[in-house]
């Protein structure tokens, strides 16, 4: 195929085939995305930029393409959300505490990317410890969302916690990023900047070397311009390790090989309890008209149940915290990152360090956790949870005894203006009510572009599919991605 004038215009999948073929360098490709990146630093995406390390692993790669022995990313420039550690670069996790940590590890998923010959441009901005849901709550301020409404100059969230993941793919300062997800971190994101976001089945992917949030929840998955992206980085992102006892032993597929095979005879629910009162009509009518476009391409719709949708919310912000305040505990100010430096003995250091080092709202989510954990408030509020949690999975599993995969809206509107709900964490938390339950039962979805508002900003549909089987859930996300031809992209008002 003929290169676009500009080879940052060029998906994951052709990339790859185009310097397979020679066609362009891993170094000229590199280099086109080191020039956007420098050119587009007004959007905040990049915490870390390495164009050093880029542009040595791009050689590295057109010398392994040259003799003919590449590997299946080689040469591929990528975006790392900044809660991946990666050995010898800073690995901030968006906050003050770890400033100036630098892991002499590597995390599994990364190394995985790496060994498959990716190229790492940097890393990303995310909100604070993974906890936002708008990249608001990031020390180093949040990352901007490449698109603006219709007639406005007003700037926008990119979602959150993986918002510098999702505005460096939308902005096309990368090919593909990665992202974690902890109740909808990159299928949120992906929705309001209208790129693919996948959350693979937990223990699809590694989560060891990432750091933690919320250990039960937490998933590494990609960020990608197209579902087809999405599947070559998963399949490359995906392993079992040793490392991390909650990663599962299964065969991984060959993802990109499955996502032609259309839908039809393919079962799709569509949960009635999705539809919540308030929620946009553009939501809604793009909802249907998902509907609409896999019944014409062959599938089945039916109507599911999934009736302790209603507690997933809270359950989620009772689970999330309770486990981030165990997992948190450990940055103290002595072992690595921010060291208070006018405490008077240990104790006051810890308190100081902590105090200083942690942003709000991770704050008064440690607050909350360690709260819900202690004695006398465990059994109604954790235990609770847990049972809920339990009963929101054995809703899913009864769903899909009647369907294949599941068809939802990905968010319950578009992209808010920076500032509009950050004193207002009940309302910014309302911006998961269509993706946690997803997280609190381990399952895969994937969030896919599928229109416009009124005002020209992207809005996204979720596929929701049976645990570890991603191909059906990228097979689905694909006949939704072909049927609504979305093509709009943000105009390129940062580098001006």
């Amino acid at each position: 195929m003929p290169l676009p004038a500009n080879p940052a215009e060029l998906t994951l999948a052709d990339a790859r085939d185009a310097l397979r073929a020679r066609t362009i360098s891993s170094v000229e490709l590199t280099r086109t995305f080191l020039s956007a990146i420098e050119g587009a630093r007004g959007l905040n995406a990049f915490i870390t930029e390495t164009p050093e390390r880029a542009l040595a692993m791009a050689e590295d790669a057109d010398a392994r393409l040259a003799n003919g022995d590449g590997r299946p990313l080689e040469g591929v420039p990528l975006a790392i959300k900044d809660l991946f550690c990666t050995r010898g670069v800073r690995t901030t996790a968006g906050s003050r505490i770890l400033d100036n940590f630098v892991p002499p590890y590597e995390s599994t998923v990364t190394q995985n990317l790496w060994n498959a010959g990716a190229v790492m441009l940097g890393k990303t901005n995310l909100d604070e410890f993974a906890m936002g849901s708008s990249n608001e709550t990031s020390f180093y301020k949040s990352a901007i969302n490449p698109w603006r409404a219709k007639g406005s100059n007003q700037d926008l969230v990119p979602g959150g916690s993986s918002g510098g993941s999702a505005a460096a793919v939308s902005a096309h300062l990368c090919l593909a990023a990665t992202g974690t997800d902890t109740g909808g971190s990159i299928r949120q994101p992906a929705a309001v900047t209208g790129i693919v976001g996948l959350k693979p089945t937990y223990g699809r992917c590694s989560r060891w070397g990432i750091v933690a949030f919320a250990s039960s929840l937490d998933q590494a998955g990609p960020m990608t311009r197209t579902v087809r992206d999405a599947a070559i980085m998963l399949q490359q992102m995906a392993s079992v390790d040793a490392k991390d006892s909650t990663s599962v032993d299964v065969p991984v597929p060959d993802y990109e090989a499955g996502i032609d095979a259309g839908v039809k005879g393919l079962r799709i629910g569509i949960p009635k309890e999705y539809r919540i009162d308030g929620a946009p009509p553009e939501i809604n009518a793009l909802w249907a008209k998902g509907a609409e476009w896999l019944k014409a391409q062959g599938a089945e719709i039916v109507e599911v149940s999934l009736p302790h949708t209603k507690y997933a919310l809270p359950a989620y912000y009772i689970v999330a915290p309770a486990e981030a305040s165990s997992n948190l505990a450990r940055y103290d100010g002595v072992r690595y990152g921010h060291r208070a430096s006018n405490a008077s003995d240990i104790i006051d250091l810890y308190e100081k360090s902590r105090a200083e080092g942690f942003g709000a709202e991770v704050q008064r989510r440690v607050l909350i956790g360690t709260y819900v954990l202690s004695a006398g408030y465990y059994d109604a509020y954790y235990t609770r949870a847990q049972k809920i949690r339990t009963l929101i999975a054995q809703d899913f599993a009864r769903a899909f005894e009647q369907c294949d995969a599941l068809l939802t809206p990905a968010t319950p509107g578009p992209a808010f203006a920076i500032g509009e709900k950050s004193n207002d964490p009940v309302s910014m938390y309302l911006n998961d009510v269509f993706t946690v339950t997803v997280n609190l039962a381990g399952l895969p979805g994937i969030s896919v572009p599928a229109g416009l508002t009124a005002d020209g900003l992207p809005l996204g549909l979720q596929i929701i599919g049976k645990a570890f089987d991603e191909a059906t859930v990228l097979r689905t996300g694909h006949a939704i991605e072909q049927a609504a031809g979305f093509t709009a992209r943000p105009a390129m008002w940062w580098a001006s």
